[in-house]
């Protein structure tokens, strides 16, 4: 290898003579991270901007140099990379890695820059190797010599780059064992004499360490728990990830089985300091730091979580999760950490070592073991008529969630599975009783297992409720139109039968009630609290089950079953009792229709006006609140006497009604008496005396005249019940009196009486003549006739002319 040996033709003494197998610089991911990210090849590309063929270049034999001006150099200290970190722009961020880096080794700069310069270079084929390192940036009179350090020191793979990039990082860290594993990784190389000194030095600690480890279990083996405690922190401070140390320790610190408040101190007794708390996506830890591991040693302490997991074929899985600083220099208070990455279905514990300085400062913190299988959250049951249903939340990561049911009686312990959805379940068809139910929730491990969690129980007790209305249906009773009474409603129904199996409980009750807002649906379970007051409607006096609706109700009625405490919704009934029509009033007008006057009942939309003459024949018609408040109401009823009455009319179809008192009124027939002076007749030997000829117009006593001859009309029908026949005519007295003059006699008593006819005889005869006897005053006078007595508003007086009247 004679003129191949690295350095050997440059004539330099020890020139290169050391070439870095790896970095051995903490911190080096990071480095490399900020060099990607300025978007560097290695860490001398931010020194200088020399390029090929240039004659500048970067010079790394004997010391690290940079360009400078012309055909100068200058080696790369403190005060280059001081200044390079205020004009690096967005490089700056490595600069500032660079001279963090030469402040603790002025030799690290060198080191890394040569590691990284082979690794480019061994990336290309040997015959490319000269023409890499031109390109790099290396000067060129010291380019031949990094390709033949290329050709010296051993290619490394991924994985080796790997374990020489972070084996400075397992050393500072006190990861001896990680160390060890990583140095076993790289190629056996004794020319760089830094990582010869690290294995030496490990080898030394390792050996003090192993020694550690064989004292304790000695001691542990003996039942010395405080020498054994000893021994293996003083493993652990040396060796940081030593797993045997730290198995050992929890060992001797975990919990008691026997004791559910142990800690973890040695004697299986006080407090227990870790505490985890199982939840639906994490594992909390919290424990309590009001004193420092070490008392002889208060500072800052950073306590380091660990998650231990069994593993496959007995093997234990550790994990460093995180770390929590406490400064616990008289600082009290408590810590916590959270676990959101515990593998579902395993059996973990977790450990808190207290570390200062990157050394274990104290006696772990060991917690129970705990299997990570989170429940269901937020069970709640609500029990029904025979059922009973449950809601949860399920957690995440859950693959099935499965509900056991055990019945009231059960002395087997037996369960019956459930079927469930997602976050609910309903039992039905349940005994009135105490039922249990829990909920499980199964998790599918790493390995393929299937595990269930220990699940939620909880008890919910099914009550004895009330059979259900089945039907409800409502009568209207008790209204009697002619004798001016309104009516009520009668209510039947089927079911609410007393509740099966309860003993000594209270009947059945079924309640009728009028729903203020949204009326539940046939079979709700409901709360007798929550019940409406009972229809406070009143009775008949003659008949208790009828209830009287008050005028204007329009409700639904509902039966609702009750028994105790609950109660169910059944059916409904639509109730109307609308507001009697008051004012009824009819008045006959000269055509043969009579006028109709009434007071409109409020919130009616509708009445049935009919109206009854001879032989009970009935008419009827249905008259719009708007119709007749713009044209009135005309009723042909003819001459004969007639009954009108009026009733609301139902607001909806199919709703049962409670009528009102109907309004009703008589009018008589069409009656008129005339009377007139009939001049005396002329006789031979003297003039006679003049007549007073009093005539009754009135329908036939029989028969209604016109309007019963030939067949009904359109629209009429027959009353099946009793005739109404006419109304009995009534006649007042009809009086004629005289007043001399020509003015005519203001009233019945304002002249004298020269006629009285009785009604009763006017009705008989139909036609009386009386003669003036004498002159009942001096002439000239005048006569005119009056109707006098109770009835004599319902018959017409028909007058002829005044002059007629006027005897001379």
């Amino acid at each position: 290898m004679a003129g191949r040996e690295f350095g050997h033709h440059l004539g330099l003494p020890r020139a290169l003579s050391a070439l870095p197998l790896a970095p051995l610089v903490p911190g080096y991911a990071r480095l490399v991270a900020a060099q990607r990210a300025a978007g560097l090849r290695h860490i001398g590309e931010i020194l200088t901007s020399g390029g090929p063929g240039s004659g500048a270049g970067l010079r790394v034999l004997d010391g690290l140099f940079v360009p400078a001006g012309t055909r100068g150099q200058r080696r790369v200290d403190g005060a280059l990379l001081a200044g390079l970190r205020r004009s690096a722009g967005p490089a700056a961020p490595l600069a500032d890695e660079l001279a963090e880096l030469h402040r603790r080794d002025p030799q690290a700069l060198r080191r890394v820059l040569l590691y990284q310069l082979i690794g480019l270079l061994q990336d290309h084929p040997d015959d490319q190797r000269p023409g890499a390192a031109r390109r790099l940036g290396v000067h060129a009179e010291e380019a031949a010599g990094l390709v033949a350090a290329a050709l010296v020191r051993p290619a490394l793979d991924g994985a080796q780059r790997a374990a020489a990039e972070s084996l400075a990082d397992a050393w500072a860290e006190h990861r001896l064992r990680r160390a060890d594993r990583l140095l076993k990784r790289l190629p056996p190389y004794g020319s760089d004499p830094s990582l010869t000194a690290l294995r030496t030095a490990l080898s030394r600690r390792l050996r003090h360490a192993d020694a550690a480890l064989d004292a304790a279990r000695d001691a542990e083996q003996t039942g010395d728990s405080e020498a054994a405690t000893e021994r293996y922190l003083r493993a652990l401070r040396l060796a940081a990830d030593d797993r045997r140390a730290l198995f050992g320790l929890v060992r001797i610190h975990r919990p008691r089985p026997h004791d559910a408040t142990a800690t973890g101190t040695g004697t299986g007794t006080g407090t227990e300091r870790l505490r985890r708390e199982l939840r639906s996506e994490s594992v909390a830890l919290t424990w309590d730091a009001a004193d420092p591991p070490d008392p002889a040693d208060p500072g800052v302490v950073t306590w380091r979580i660990l998650r231990l997991r069994r593993a496959g074929r007995g093997t234990t899985e550790v994990r460093e999760l995180c770390e929590v600083r406490q400064a616990s220099s008289g600082a009290g208070g408590i810590c916590g950490a959270e676990d959101r990455a515990a593998p579902l279905g395993s059996v973990v514990r977790y450990v808190a070592l207290p570390v200062r300085e990157g050394r274990v400062a104290g006696v772990p913190l060991v917690a129970r073991e705990l299997a990570v299988t989170p429940e269901v959250s937020g069970l709640a049951l609500t029990d029904g008529r025979g059922r009973v249903d449950g809601t949860w939340r399920p957690p995440p990561g859950a693959t099935e969630v499965t509900v056991e049911h055990t019945g009231p009686g059960n002395v087997t312990g037996v369960t019956e599975p459930l079927p469930c959805e997602t976050g609910r379940f309903a039992a039905t068809g349940l005994p009135p009783g105490p039922h249990r139910f829990r909920v499980v929730c199964h998790y599918r491990t790493s390995a393929g297992r299937t595990v269930a969690s220990p699940g939620v129980e909880a008890t919910r007790t099914v009550q004895h409720w009330p059979e259900p209305v089945r039907t409800l249906t409502a009568t209207a009773e008790g209204g009697d139109g002619d004798r001016g009474r309104a009516g009520g409603i009668r209510f039947a129904w089927t079911g609410a039968e007393g509740a099966e199996g309860a003993e000594g409980a209270e009947g059945t009750e079924v309640r009728l009630v009028c729903w203020p807002g949204d009326v539940p649906r046939d079979g709700a379970e409901l709360a007798t609290a929550e019940l409406p007051e009972p229809l406070p409607w009143p009775r008949l006096p003659d008949d208790g089950g009828v209830l009287c609706p008050p005028p204007g109700t329009h409700v639904e009625v509902a039966a609702v079953a009750v028994l105790g405490e609950r109660a169910v919704a059944g059916p409904t009934v639509t109730v109307e009792a609308p507001v009697a029509v008051t004012g009824l009033v009819a008045r006959r007008q000269a055509d043969g229709q009579a006028q109709v006057v009434l007071d409109w009942p409020e919130g009616t939309g509708l009445l049935t006006v009919s109206w009854t003459r001879g032989r009970g024949r009935t008419e009827e018609r249905s008259v719009a609140a708007h119709q007749y408040r713009r044209h009135g109401l005309r009723l042909p009823v003819g001459r004969g006497g007639v009954r009108v009455t009026a009733v609301p009319a139902p607001r909806t179809s199919g709703s049962v009604v409670a009528l009102p008192a109907a309004a009703e009124t008589v009018l008589p027939p069409d009656a008129s008496v005339a009377y007139r002076l009939v001049p005396a007749p002329r006789r031979i030997l003297r003039r006679g005396r003049p007549l007073i000829r009093v005539t009754l117009s009135a329908p036939d006593e029989d028969v209604s005249g016109e309007d019963v001859a030939g067949e009904d009309a359109p629209g009429e029908h027959v009353s099946d019940g009793d005739e109404f026949g006419e109304t009995p005519l009534q006649l007042p007295e009809f009086v004629c009196v005289a007043r001399s003059g020509t003015l005519r006699p203001r009233g019945p008593a304002d002249g004298t009486t020269v006629l009285r006819i009785a009604g009763d005889e006017l009705l008989k005869l139909r036609t009386v003549e009386h003669e003036l006897a004498s002159d009942p005053c001096p002439a000239p006078f005048t006569l005119r006739g009056f109707l006098l007595g109770a009835h004599a508003a319902s018959v017409r007086l028909e007058e002829p002319s005044p002059a007629t009247l006027v005897v001379r």
